[in-house]
């Protein structure tokens, strides 16, 4: 499908973070052409164009990236829905992500490309999207939805017909389910390698998979160009998956100081999502989470600050993650919660630059520079100095655009003045 722009537009009277450097350089102009920055200049030096925005000296960033989304409203509670339903669901889902300053979002298991489709084609507003498809799971693994009173049987069939995950057993099955992912337009492939709070089986020490399971999708992935994220807690578990060849740990909270080094020699990024277990601590009883999972929650919260302060020590690269599945609301939370452990530029460079490595495309997204992607958001404010400007909806961001598109821009008008906007109001958790 052949990409549509925006027409080129100026953007004058600006700041900007120059997030590499992590200062703002003031007085700025921006021009875009073809949905990427042409021109960066002091003041009225870059050229004309036909559309021209004043930002009113408002900092602008590079749209922001999360690395761990869910996107599929169906993993979200019990009531079942057509799949046409769930597509108008999670239409409204990244639309609000889209307007929280999320321009770029990495799903991690459950969202198929049709999403993916829809928004490259303008059909519904939504970040860039890099879908998981279905993750991986082995029979009583964490993407195994049955519990040990469940007599389903998956009939050999190897796929859920809806869900988070899809079941394999041996090497043979798990290449063939990450060939077929990939055939249904996978970004990546994410595998399932421990339990989780939400599993109905299994702990978060428990080692799924076995190595030449694991071996068989990371060698697929990589003769198709692209790499293998895992979910995984303990640290004997994330050592065991980096040097099998994965390249990012969704979670990692058990993570310790000899596995962190061992993440930073090979080159795993770390993905951490510290306020889902705020939000399960907060709702998950009724929203039906395991009482085993929700017994561990203060813990695990524990560990996963932690984790991060051993990663930073170790020189891992730490993403930006929320993983919030039944209260997708609280996704801009996650910048306060790391604040207690990282510094401002720290976190905005988790959720731009480093991401923009995990998803590969270095230089073109999470960067305000010439020829890179013309995402980018105005900021109320200086995020160096608070990095709160970045939490709730979006309302200290009255500016957002993505490709060259004007996504939302209230600097001059009603931010809400469309139609998407008044209907696709906020999500309401299962527990409200």
């Amino acid at each position: 499908m052949e990409q549509t722009y925006a027409d080129e537009t100026l953007l004058t009277n600006l700041d900007y973070l120059d997030v590499n450097e992590g200062i703002l350089k003031s007085g700025y102009s921006i021009r875009i052409k073809a949905g990427r920055i042409a021109e960066i200049g002091k003041g009225s030096t870059v050229g004309t164009a036909s559309k021209t925005i004043d930002l009113k000296g408002r900092v602008v960033i590079p749209g922001l990236i999360d690395c761990h989304v869910h996107c599929s409203p169906h993993l979200s509670g019990p009531s079942p829905c057509l799949p046409s339903t769930m597509s108008l669901l999670g239409a409204r889902r990244v639309h609000r992500m889209l307007r929280r300053g999320f321009t770029t979002v990495r799903d991690a298991g459950g969202t198929d490309a049709g999403l993916k489709d829809a928004i490259t084609r303008r059909i519904v507003p939504g970040p860039r999207l890099f879908v998981s498809g279905k993750a991986l799971s082995q029979t009583g693994g964490h993407g195994d939805p049955r519990s040990e009173y469940d007599l389903f049987d998956l009939c050999g069939c190897g796929a859920m017909a809806a869900g988070f995950g899809r079941v394999a057993d041996g090497p043979d099955e798990f290449l063939r389910a990450a060939r077929d992912e990939l055939r249904l337009g996978a970004d990546q492939i994410k595998i399932v390698a421990s339990g989780g709070v939400g599993s109905p089986t299994g702990s978060l020490e428990q080692m799924q998979l076995s190595d030449a399971e694991i071996q068989a999708v990371v060698d697929e992935a990589t003769r198709a160009g692209t790499y293998v994220m895992a979910h995984v807690y303990a640290a004997s578990g994330i050592k065991r998956l980096v040097e099998l060849g994965v390249r990012t740990i969704e979670h990692g909270n058990l993570l310790d100081e000899e596995t962190a080094k061992l993440m930073a020699l090979r080159g795993a990024y770390l993905v951490p999502n510290l306020v889902a277990y705020r939000s399960i601590a907060k709702h998950g009883k009724r929203q039906g989470y395991p009482a085993a999972g929700l017994a561990r929650l203060d813990a695990i919260l524990t560990a996963g600050t932690r984790s991060i302060e051993l990663a930073n020590a170790a020189g891992v690269k730490i993403a930006f993650g929320t993983d919030l599945v039944k209260d997708p609301e609280s996704q801009s939370e996650e910048f306060l919660i790391r604040s207690a452990v990282m510094t401002p530029i720290e976190i905005i460079r988790s959720a731009t630059v480093i991401g923009a490595e995990i998803i590969r495309r270095p230089g073109q997204l999470g960067i305000v520079a010439e020829g890179a992607f013309a995402d980018l958001l105005a900021i109320d404010g200086d995020p160096l100095s608070d990095i709160s400007l970045l939490t709730g909806q979006g309302q200290h961001i009255p500016f957002i655009m993505k490709d060259g598109h004007v996504e939302k821009d209230a600097t001059e008008i009603d931010p809400d003045e469309n139609w998407f906007s008044r209907w696709f109001g906020p999500e309401v958790p299962p527990s409200a």
